[in-house]
């Protein structure tokens, strides 16, 4: 079984430097393969997954800060934002057992994506990744600790998940994997672990076409959506299917399997959706596009032999993932099959990345 894992709590009189400075990360996106729906306990999760990390759709976030009383001020694209403010502020107080140091100085905090929002690209996994790292860029700096980057990495990693669950696979290139699972080396509920190197090189370059079906705000929460998944009656097969289809999904990248890895990727996909539609409340994400959108990719790789496949997050906008080495004749479909079925035409374009960068 997995270790637990306990940071010391630190102090500002544990300092070794005045603490004050201004630090700026960029951190992407990721889009889950094998989904995490469900949690439990401070945000571990109920079953594991596994996500390729996107290169384009990123966070930038500057903070600075200074010796203060604890006070947080977030200006997002330029505008001060009280509500991510808020939540901001109240992770940075749940996470004082491990760094109370934060309740005694201020942050500025500057952030921009490179999405817009609504766009079916995870903002909670790029933004509060990115906060994270800037936390531990003040720890590394200014605590002299974490002076090795798999380290750095790790914590960054962990803190992500107390602020957003999947942000914590956004920090690793390619292919983050978070949740234990006894066939996977070094796998933990407490942060995630870089597995690129464990796949084919075909999935170090695969593009991820991301099809807007409706941009408006969804009706139901990501958060909302894991706590009923407590009474979800399929809960429990639920979790066996998702253990059963990370084994099986590493296994298929570790040789190169495509067809395997598009049965289970869209298994994934259109099970989150069934587990949604089979809560109580019971709710749709999916849009009527979303379906046009799954049948033309269907038949395509039907017709075409083309290995293309969709995936879906916890909203209407399909992710399409396929090698680079047949872009060509999938943007020539995009472009005459789909984009008429994407609202008012958009597309966004981004391929699998190289994790968070120091700015």
């Amino acid at each position: 079984m997995e270790k637990k894992l306990e940071y010391k709590a630190l102090e500002l009189a544990d300092a070794k430097s005045a603490v004050a400075g201004e630090i700026s990360w960029q951190s992407p996106s990721n889009i889950a393969l094998v989904k995490y729906w469900g949690k439990y306990g401070r945000q571990l999760p109920s079953n594991p997954s596994v996500s390729f990390t996107l290169k384009n759709a990123h966070t930038k976030m500057r903070m600075k800060y200074k010796e203060g009383s604890g006070q947080v001020i977030l200006f997002f694209e330029g505008e001060r934002n009280t509500s991510f403010e808020a939540r901001i502020a109240k992770f940075i107080d749940s996470i004082k057992d491990v760094y109370p140091f934060l309740q005694a100085i201020d942050l500025e905090i500057h952030s921009s994506n490179s999405f817009p929002h609504s766009a079916g690209i995870a903002s909670s996994a790029s933004a509060m990744s990115a906060l994270c790292l800037c936390l531990c860029s003040i720890e590394r700096n200014h605590f002299a600790s974490l002076t090795e980057q798999a380290d750095f990495l790790k914590k960054s990693s962990y803190l992500s998940r107390l602020a957003s669950g999947s942000a914590c696979r956004s920090v690793y290139p390619k292919l983050g994997q978070w949740g234990y699972h006894e066939a996977i080396v070094s796998s933990t509920d407490l942060y995630a672990i870089d597995v690129s190197e464990r796949v084919d090189r075909i999935f170090h370059s695969f593009k991820n076409s991301i099809l807007i079906a409706s941009a408006k705000e969804k009706s139901v929460s990501s958060s909302a959506g894991h706590q009923l998944m407590e009474n979800n009656p399929f809960a429990e097969v639920r979790f066996k299917q998702a253990n059963k289809n990370l084994a099986d999904l590493m296994q298929a990248m570790k040789t190169g399997d495509l067809n395997e890895f598009i049965r289970i990727v869209e298994e994934e996909a259109l099970t989150l959706h069934a587990l949604m539609m089979t809560s109580n409340p019971s709710y749709i994400l999916m849009k009527a596009n979303s379906l046009v959108l799954i049948e033309k990719v269907r038949a395509f790789r039907g017709q075409t032999k083309l290995p293309l496949c969709f995936t879906l997050d916890a909203g209407p906008n399909l992710h399409l993932l396929y090698p680079a080495s047949i872009q060509e004749e999938v943007q020539v479909f995009i472009q005459s099959e789909l984009k008429q079925h994407c609202e008012n035409g958009m597309i966004i374009e981004d391929e699998v990345g190289e994790g968070a960068s120091l700015l």
